[in-house]
């Protein structure tokens, strides 16, 4: 049975620390709008505090929890145990896009490994954290990072992921706005 607690305890940050993968929820407040699940990799993910998370967030072909959060605000992140013993956590909250040349980038991203091609930080703000029993996830073993958004990105160059962000980042599949579509 799962269970429930108000912040991220040592044990959960240790867990935390060891995956390689997690997934990002989100939606919009219309009820035909699109549920968003994103998986994330790299070593991107950081634990502010014991309420406070951050992620860096790489160049994609959308930008969905950016609306969703501009919108409402409330995301899901959850860890699932691929190796070791079998475990989920989530964590419950509401977030934040900060982009470059904010303060507040300027204070959070130096505690992130430079990747080529982040767009932004999401920052949650947690308030329930839940840990349930993973029974059912398979075993899967690490081989590493793919390279492919690295290059990718590199290839872009600054002035071409601009200009991508700009056509594919701006808007959510349902026509909310972003907050890199509020900046230009």
């Amino acid at each position: 049975m799962g269970k429930q607690f108000t912040a991220i305890l040592p044990v959960h940050e240790e867990f935390i620390l060891r995956q390689h993968l997690f997934f990002v929820g989100s939606a919009p407040l219309s009820e035909d709008g699109h549920v968003n699940l994103s998986p994330k990799g790299h070593d991107c993910f950081r634990i502010l505090s014991p309420n406070q998370v951050a992620y860096l967030d790489m160049t994609g072909s959308g930008n969905e929890t950016s609306a969703h959060l501009l919108e409402n605000g409330r995301v899901t992140v959850m860890f699932c145990a691929f190796e070791g013993p079998p475990n989920i956590l989530r964590l419950y909250g509401t977030g934040a896009v900060i982009l470059p040349e904010s303060a507040e980038w300027e204070t959070l991203y130096p505690m992130f490994t430079s990747l080529p091609g982040a767009r932004q930080i999401i920052l949650i703000d947690v308030h329930k954290v839940q840990t349930s029993c993973g029974f059912s996830i398979p075993f899967m073993s690490y081989a590493g990072e793919r390279d492919t958004l690295q290059r990718w990105s590199i290839q872009k160059g600054e002035a071409g992921l601009k200009e991508y962000r700009q056509e594919k980042n701006t808007k959510s599949i349902d026509g909310l706005p972003t907050p890199l579509g509020q900046k230009n």
